[in-house]
């Protein structure tokens, strides 16, 4: 790996641990780091599916109250730079996704250590605000932001430090049986991740949808291009009807735009 590219995934582990936080430009998303960290690396095909491939496992993970979740940020990066220097391009995807699970789950330790140091940081911000020192309550923000991204920078640093010939080794001195139990382990983690979306939007309103969206997968010759127009013009029709009312401006019996007429036809 060039220099160029060791400094623009850093980069990017930087930005992605930062993003954990702020929620702004959505870097820490496992679609988005593992891409980009494919890109800097040249292994754009192999970032996307990966990185897309986490991102459904991701989106059920959540912070409730002081249940916090696993680190997606960390698991993005370290399972995209162990499939970059692996060596297998698309078809270590899998084994990439079993070991992101493990690091997420540790990525929390990581995650209390920097909260933990970030109390201090509050206290300090506290201290100059009593003083009327915006430029200090600026700076210890900006310092406990930076920890937020040396979180996530530090451990992608340690993994650039790794020979390539020696994670190439390692992957390809596994056996057979448990490439293939993590490869079926990584599925079902990718299809519990499906569930788990699928039960946060079953609602009577998207169902229809879901089915119609199952349906057209399973046609071989519709591309993603295809059903990615298909999905656009679908929502683009629910949405006019939606502000139309499903009514219109001709026969049939339909709302004439009559307030009274509006409120005897919701009851």
């Amino acid at each position: 790996m060039s220099a160029i590219s060791v400094v623009l995934v850093l980069i990017v582990a930087f930005l992605a641990g930062m993003e954990g936080i702020l929620d702004e430009f959505e870097f820490h998303q496992p679609l988005v780091a593992c891409t980009l960290i494919g890109l800097v690396t040249g292994n754009l095909e192999a970032g996307i599916v990966l990185g897309g491939s986490l991102q459904m496992i991701a989106l059920g993970w959540a912070n409730i109250g002081a249940a916090v979740a696993p680190d997606a940020a960390l698991a993005a990066v370290a399972s995209s730079l162990i499939l970059v220097k692996g060596g297998q391009g698309v078809a270590g995807v899998s084994t990439a996704i079993a070991v992101a699970i493990p690091l997420a789950v540790a990525g929390l330790f990581l995650t209390m250590i920097v909260r933990t140091l970030s109390v201090a940081c509050v206290h300090r911000m506290d201290a100059a605000a009593e003083q009327g020192n915006f430029a200090g309550v600026e700076a210890w923000h900006i310092i406990a932001i930076v920890m937020q991204g040396l979180r996530i920078m530090l451990p992608a640093a340690a993994l650039l430090f790794i020979p390539t010939e020696t994670v190439a080794g390692l992957l390809n001195s596994m056996p057979a049986w448990l490439t293939d139990g993590m490869s079926i382990g990584g599925g079902m983690v990718v299809a519990v991740g499906y569930a788990l979306v699928i039960n946060m939007m079953a609602t009577a309103e998207v169902w229809p949808f879901f089915i119609i969206g199952f349906c057209l997968a399973a046609v071989s010759e519709l591309t993603l291009i295809a059903l990615g127009a298909i999905a656009i013009a679908i929502a683009l029709i629910y949405l006019n009807l939606s502000e139309g009312g499903g009514c219109g401006t001709g026969g049939g019996g339909g709302n004439v735009g009559d307030p009274l007429d509006d409120i005897l036809n919701d009851y």
